[in-house]
């Protein structure tokens, strides 16, 4: 009997032991992570642009993301503007404006213009310019590589890498271990005090090698493709990235295809140019993520923080309505007539910013001015343009008779303390351009398709080959990435994962 019981004893612990060891391995597949997430943001790169150069890609770089991937179509902008600072900011985070804090590239903050990454604490590490105050302090969220740290207590790797400051740090979040951008009078890579005292041996070696370049030669031809690709691998290769258990991350944004697009425009052969090379760089990244860190082993997104608009002057040859918005012309005519109304003898107008006025509550108060009255007799006076498609009072958004999707853009772009009191929707095709005339180039800011349909695709751990033509956000993408790699998406974020 007594053996017979030692025997059921025994079976028991056995099934015990088989049931804890199976949770176990159950939690170890739950908490399954990829060595490396890689988020590459092409800045100012339409959607169309999949497709448009196409025929001129090789197999590695586009098409491979296309054809290996998960390929997201229908992926939109749900604010305004769309502007750099603020798309890479809404990429990483999830969220808008109105939460993450990131307003505009620059925004008015308790009465003062502000640049959205400046931060008078802090200073350039590795060079001396003033342009290098920088610090993410001003983003209000969490972003994907905050949440990393906090799931990994911290132990996972977080590196930002960009030509723009701006493109470097908000998207790395506030516990990166770094974020590099390049000093354009110095064409080497530098950082801030916010992350570290000095710069890594490996950063010194890499400046020393490719460093020394013009702002022009960077920023306007395929060498700024070059080292932004050289520098992502040096960050692999420096901080052992993808080299351990946890995992680590690294945002990557290639500028040179917004600078281009600015001077030359979408349909221009230096805009093909940029992007068949760009492909090849990222042929060359693929390749050399597949050796380090092992194919299947690392995840990679790739997305845009804005589109582009086609030129004014192309559209107007083909019979396309398109006309051409100088803000400045507009704010001082519109200050002319709001100082003639209300007798007032300064400024009532203090800027406009991507077709958004603040008016200058400082004078508006020294004049003892009613401030609803002052906004209302701009309304008004701007409401007889007939090239604005609408004229919004922002505390009023929901009164406001116009479309849906335009409204959700408004409220989603409108942060109360860093906006201002009214927002101009232009017509279709109608844009910024400069007070010497339209030019050459483009520009974007605004809620219309080709500024706000972004390239979105999922490549690596665990994504089948695959695409989807149903409505995706900007605001998705972070919480498609934190749900694959099993973390919290981030604290403002208000998007929804993709089903893969």
């Amino acid at each position: 009997m007594m053996k017979r019981g030692l025997l059921i004893s025994k079976a028991l612990y056995v099934a015990v032991a088989l049931a804890i060891l199976s949770s176990v391995k159950s939690v170890a597949a739950g908490m399954e992570r990829p060595k490396l997430v890689v988020g590459i943001v092409v800045d100012q790169m339409r959607w169309d642009y999949l497709y448009r150069y196409y025929d001129y890609y090789g197999e590695g770089g586009f098409k491979r993301l296309m054809n290996e991937g998960y390929n997201c179509e229908n992926t939109m902008i749900n604010y305004i503007p769309t502007v750099t600072g603020v798309g890479h900011t809404s990429l990483f985070t999830g969220s808008v404006p109105s939460i993450h804090g990131i307003a505009d590239n620059n925004f008015v903050l308790n009465g003062k213009e502000v640049y959205c990454c400046m931060d008078s604490t802090e200073h350039g590490v590795g060079t001396n310019s003033e342009d290098s105050r920088r610090s993410p302090r001003n983003m209000l969220t969490t972003t994907i590589g905050d949440e990393l740290k906090i799931a990994t207590d911290f132990k996972a790797k977080v590196i930002g890498v960009s030509l723009k400051d701006r493109a470097s740090i908000l998207p790395a979040g506030h516990s990166a271990n770094a974020a590099y951008w390049i000093d354009n009078s110095t064409g080497t890579f530098v950082t801030s005090s916010y992350y570290m005292k000095e710069l890594p041996g490996w950063v010194l070696a890499f400046n020393k090698k490719y460093g020394g370049r013009s702002e022009n030669e960077i920023s306007y031809s395929s060498y700024g493709n070059l080292i932004t690709a050289e520098m992502a691998k040096a960050a692999i290769e420096g901080e052992n990235l993808g080299q351990d258990p946890i995992t680590d991350m690294l945002t990557v944004s290639f500028s040179c295809t917004d600078k281009i697009g600015h001077k030359y425009a979408t349909h221009s052969n230096e805009m093909r140019d940029i992007f068949v090379d760009l492909d090849s760089k990222l042929a060359d990244m693929f390749s050399y993520l597949d050796q380090k860190v092992g194919k299947g082993q690392y995840l990679v997104f790739l997305t845009a923080d804005h589109g582009a608009a086609n030129n004014i002057n192309m559209l107007k040859e083909h019979g396309i309505p398109a006309e051409g918005f100088v803000s400045e012309k507009v704010r001082k005519s519109l200050d002319e007539y709001l100082k003639q109304k209300f007798g007032a003898g300064q400024q009532l107008v203090m800027r406009i910013s991507n077709y958004n006025v603040l008016l200058d509550y400082k004078t508006i108060n020294e004049q003892s001015l009613n401030k609803e009255e002052v906004k209302k007799a701009a309304i008004e006076w701007l409401k007889h343009n007939l090239e604005y498609a609408y004229v919004v009072d922002l505390e009023r958004i929901c009164e406001a008779p116009i479309p849906a999707a335009i409204r959700e853009r408004l409220i989603n772009g409108y942060n109360r303390q860093r906006n201002g009191d009214i927002q101009i929707v232009l017509n279709p095709a109608n844009y910024e351009v400069s007070s010497d005339g339209i030019g050459r180039g483009t520009t974007h800011g605004v809620w219309n398709p080709y500024d706000s349909h972004i390239p979105f695709i999922l490549m690596g751990w665990h994504v089948k080959p695959g695409k989807t033509n149903a409505k995706t956000t900007i605001n998705d993408i972070a919480a498609t990435v934190c749900a694959m790699i099993h973390i919290q998406m981030p604290n403002g974020c208000i998007g929804n994962a993709i089903e893969l």
